[in-house]
């Protein structure tokens, strides 16, 4: 296996070498060997990057030209990006340990194109009719953005950020997470290819402590976060000080409920899958199943078997349902937990530990939990791995409240035969995204939480108003129509 070797970063449309001699390791969490080296950031990185980019937004025209100018640099974007999906893909793969077949849907090429289409139908300037007179209400970038991302889809989850931030007309410095910073590299040589102007996008991987100094920058007007509540918590303190927009996506401990119609065989493997996503290193995934009491023996059975019987096993391997977690130190939080979980008294249905016939790599059997009470830790605080918590309850209202019982509110789903009754309960669980009878999640369709779960939403339109100001300008009738509007 080839090492990956960076020595730079990429600011102000440039390699350019760090400040520090310090370096990353990643670990590639299938075998624990090295897959690659990157500079470890330091402040005085992070402060070029941001340098860098408010330059690029305050002395030059990216702000300002045509929205079509730039969904033209997006397209090229994304067909860079297409012409080397596969060879992306791979390099994340190596990194955390998701799904290859996965990873090919995570590269973003697809994000790129949909905000370059997006951006002829977005209004930017339009004349609305006030109490006093006519304005021009105009959508403008709003300025220097701060882009912070996970380790779980790397890539997948920055695009989501990156293309609508261009297309806004901000500037933006990247920081992707230090286990994953590898795939960072050939976006900044699609970046510069696609011809990216100068200092528009800066990528510095780093830690937590480069991660403070970027959101401190008085340089910074806006931040973008997904993370953990922790993380945001944090960015909200740091941010409050100057008061710069902040956006954030964060965790979930999201709720499946069966209803005493549901289709079992359906609730069931759309459970396992919501709950094995991305190796179970996904905010969305569905990490408790509430169920009638009068069906749960039947789920926990059906359940248990079906998770006894994925597969963890090579990423790369079409057979394999879930891959490792991403790093020894999330690895041994998930096992941390299953002690929780057994001590806390629920029990052990399928998994519980170590997934068998991995003598290396950061393998976690998949895991369900029965006779699970909502009070539970393991029912409460997000464990971020391949693990179910089955929780009975007696009535729907019972159910609804059980749902709603957490800290947090990103995700969910019903199942259930009357659609009519599976939509009442959908419209009482505060949560940002639900599905009926299914787990869906749509990059064109709005996505955030409710609740400690974070603050705005990405994808969709709603994806571009997190990386715009609207400004009123204040016009008469006679100067409305010599600006061509009537």
């Amino acid at each position: 296996m080839t090492v990956i070797d960076q020595q730079t970063f990429f600011i102000g449309g440039d390699f350019v070498k760090p400040h520090g001699d310090d370096r990353i390791e990643v670990i590639n969490p299938a075998t624990e060997a090295v897959t690659g080296t990157v500079p470890r950031a330091v402040a005085a990185d992070m402060d070029d990057a941001v340098a860098a980019a408010r330059r690029a937004f305050d002395e030059t025209d990216w702000a300002y030209r045509p929205p079509a100018e730039r969904a033209g640099l997006l397209r090229a974007v994304a067909r860079g990006l297409r012409d080397r999906n596969d060879e992306i893909a791979r390099v994340i793969t190596d990194e955390n340990g998701a799904l290859f077949r996965l990873n090919l849907q995570s590269v973003g090429h697809r994000t790129c194109s949909y905000y370059a289409d997006l951006a002829a139908g977005v209004e930017w300037e339009a004349l609305r009719q006030g109490l006093r007179g006519p304005a021009l209400m105009r959508r403008e970038a709003a300025g220097v953005a701060a882009l912070i991302v996970p380790w779980n889809a790397p890539l997948g989850l920055l695009m989501v950020k990156l293309a609508p931030a261009l297309l806004a007309g901000c500037t933006v410095i990247a920081k992707p997470a230090p286990e994953t910073p590898l795939d960072a590299y050939p976006l900044a040589e699609v970046l510069r290819d696609a011809g990216i102007p100068d200092g528009v996008v800066n990528i510095v991987p780093g830690d937590a402590e480069a991660g403070d100094r970027l959101v401190s920058n008085p340089g910074v007007d806006s931040v973008s976060l997904t993370g953990s509540v922790r993380a945001g918590k944090r960015v909200m303190q740091v941010c409050a000080d100057r008061l710069a927009r902040v956006h954030l996506e964060l965790g979930g401990k999201s709720a499946s409920i069966l209803l005493d119609d549901a289709p079992l065989e359906d609730a069931i493997a759309g459970t396992l899958g919501a709950f094995l996503l991305a190796n179970g290193q996904a905010c969305a995934a569905l990490s408790r199943t509430l169920v009638p009491r009068r069906r749960y023996a039947e789920f926990v059975d059906g359940l248990a078997a079906a998770a006894g019987a994925a597969v963890a096993g090579d990423p790369y391997d079409d057979a394999s349902d879930l891959g490792p977690m991403t790093s020894r130190r999330q690895y041994e939080r998930v096992l941390g937990y299953l002690e929780v979980g057994k001590a806390e008294g629920a029990r052990v249905v399928a998994g519980g530990g170590r997934a068998a016939g991995h003598e290396r790599g950061y393998y976690v059997a998949p895991t369900v939990f029965a006779g699970v009470d909502n009070g539970m830790r393991i029912a409460r605080e997000e464990i971020f791995g391949p693990v179910n918590c089955v929780i009975a309850y007696d009535t729907v209202d019972e159910a609804v409240a059980i749902a709603n019982d957490s800290e947090y509110g990103l995700s969910g789903a019903v199942w259930g035969e009357d659609i009519e009754r599976a939509m009442a309960v959908a419209r009482r669980i505060r949560t940002g995204t639900f599905t009926l009878n299914g787990f869906t999640l749509d990059p064109q369709i709005p996505f955030g939480g409710f609740k400690a779960s974070g603050i705005g939403r990405q994808n969709g339109m709603e994806g571009l108003e997190a990386f715009v100001e609207l400004k009123s300008v204040h016009v008469t009738p006679e100067q409305a129509r010599a600006l061509g509007y009537r």
